[in-house]
């Protein structure tokens, strides 16, 4: 992003960590708000791309095109500064549309769902667009060396860079850093600056040191070791590319900060946006209702039934699972907590034939897609670790190396899985006995013997079959665990992890996050009508609970 002053949101706080040594306020007291201001980003459409602006023409000003020889700016439709051929930035975005109603839930749903919203696109990588903007860069710098090298120096480019980079000081700064302010803009003066180019008196090398000791002042403090990295660097062209990149990063953290703490009123203001325009449809259309009906009324039915208890492994090579006649739970009191939670779990066993989804998820229904095909990888990875832990022994199950190896393999095999599931199977069976019985022999143990071997092999054939005992008991437990996040929080149901999970604790913990994350944000939006709908399912001497928003 370019640089430049920010537009500025009164009473937001700064960014954790971003340090300040200028007109301090006073201190708040523990769990306030620090007094501060965070600010957007600059238009981006004042000057295009990452790199410095060397022009500043608005886009509604009048288009004129170069003469011949002169040098386009980049991204722009004036030419550049004389003697500074600049690399091309960003393409300009497309005109911003205002979306319709439901898009507009929908975006915010898609940010404000999966966490923390965060800013930043993908890098182009080793793409074509990556390979040119890579080289136009490393053109671009080039030429500012060879002004810098030339008899006398050329600062025409210089110039605009250093221009570039107090204004984005300058907008680092709180509004009550005046004192700061004012010391970079005389240190920084663009006209003092351009009268020491003119007599061959303008020290690049000083104002980068001076440059590097406002960013240590501003930078968070995940950017110290960026900054002090920079302090080692000689060559002033490379010095001044330093400096333009970690001033982005710098620039990226104070958006991401200000979206994070404008997350809650922007989230409040789509549930009730979002609420809104359902009303609306809801009006025209009064049937809207009716697959969410039948969804929950589903989810009730299932908590009415008893459930079949499977047992837990006996030994190291075998493993057997009750029939669903021999132990069965008793169904406890209904309660809207315990339907609507229910419900959400049905979403991730949906079957793809079934069109009555509920109306209320639709927007919802490709990220539950999503969780479900992560849930179905977790379950067969942990149930891979799960075999594998019961003939590895303790000692070698025991290293973390061994199983983070194990782990990693084992994910890249079941990649397949849905395409070729026996298949899959067989090619992971084979590299996992084979990686069980070479770290036994290198860690000087007994190796498996040929008919544990077998075993192995035949029982992690067997999960690619859905009635198998070891993935029905380790999806069991793993819809388990997404119940109590949604009950309990994640936090707390990582306390007790059911057997055979606790390998895969990271992977269940962003699983679990994501899950109630999407079901919280559509309780919210949606509660009112599945309260109105709840009260006809449940007896009233049941109901122990009022709102659903209690969850």
């Amino acid at each position: 992003m370019p640089g430049g002053d920010c537009p500025q949101q009164p009473g937001n706080p700064r960014p954790e960590g971003l340090r300040a040594h200028d007109d301090p306020a006073p201190a708040s007291p523990p769990g306030s708000q620090p007094r501060g201001t965070a600010r957007w980003p600059r238009d981006p459409t004042r000057c295009p791309g990452r790199w410095p602006a060397l022009c500043s023409q608005s886009p509604d000003s009048p288009t004129r095109r170069p003469q011949q020889g002169e040098p386009w700016c980049a991204g722009s439709t004036r030419p550049a500064p004389r003697g500074c051929q600049g690399p091309p930035g960003r393409p300009l975005p497309p005109p911003l549309r205002r979306p319709a109603a439901v898009g507009t839930a929908r975006a915010w749903r898609l940010r404000g769902c999966d966490g923390e919203p965060r800013a930043g696109g993908k890098s182009p990588g080793r793409s074509l667009e990556g390979k040119v903007k890579e080289t136009m860069h490393n053109a671009f710098w080039d030429h500012l060396k060879e002004q810098l090298s030339a008899t006398p120096p050329d600062f025409s480019c210089a110039l605009e860079l250093l221009k570039e980079i107090k204004e984005i000081l300058l907008s680092l700064l709180l509004p009550r850093q005046s004192r700061l302010r004012g010391e970079i803009e005389e240190a920084l003066d663009t006209e003092l600056l351009k009268r020491k180019a003119e007599h061959g008196a303008l020290n690049v090398s000083l104002l980068s040191k001076y440059i590097l000791d406002m960013m240590t002042l501003l930078c968070a403090p995940i950017r110290d070791e960026a900054v002090q990295n920079l302090e080692n660097i000689t060559d002033p062209v490379q010095l001044l590319r330093g400096i333009f990149q970690v001033l982005g990063l710098m620039k990226m953290d104070m958006v991401n900060y200000t979206i994070q703490s404008l997350q809650p009123h922007l989230q409040e203001h789509s549930i009730q946006h979002e609420r809104a325009t359902f009303q609306e449809l809801l009006n025209k259309q009064p049937s809207l209702l009716d697959h969410t009906t039948k969804w929950l009324t589903q989810a009730a039915v299932d908590l009415t039934m008893p459930l079949p208890i499977c047992l837990d492994i006996s030994d190291s090579t075998t493993m057997a699972c009750s029939s669903p006649n021999e132990t069965v739970s008793s169904p406890e009191p209904l309660s809207p907590t315990m339907v609507l939670s229910q419900g959400f779990l049905n979403l991730l066993l949906w079957d793809p034939e079934n069109e009555e989804f509920p109306e209320t998820l639709l927007m919802d229904r490709t990220r539950l897609r999503e969780l479900e095909s992560q849930l179905h990888q977790l379950t067969l990875l942990a149930s891979v670790l799960l075999v594998a832990s019961s003939f590895s022994g303790s000692v070698l199950f025991g290293s973390p190396q061994f199983v983070d190896k194990l782990k990693r393999m084992t994910k890249d095999l079941i990649e397949e899985f849905d395409s070729r599931p026996e298949e899959a199977m067989q090619t992971v069976s084979e590299q996992v006995s084979q990686e069980i019985h070479q770290s036994l022999k290198n860690m000087g143990l007994a190796a498996l013997s040929s008919d544990n071997t077998a075993s192995l092999i035949g029982q992690l054939q067997n999960i690619a079959k859905k009635e198998d005992c070891v993935r029905s008991v380790i999806d069991q437990r793993i819809h388990l665990f997404l119940k109590c996040c949604l009950v309990l929080g994640v936090q707390r149901s990582l306390l007790d992890l059911p057997g055979g999970l606790t390998v895969i604790e990271a992977e269940l913990a962003e699983l679990g996050q994501k899950f109630v994350s999407l079901t919280h944000h559509n309780q919210k939006v949606f509660g009112p009508y599945y309260t109105e709908i709840l009260k006809t399912l449940i007896p009233p001497a049941q109901a122990l609970e009022n709102e659903v928003e209690s969850l």
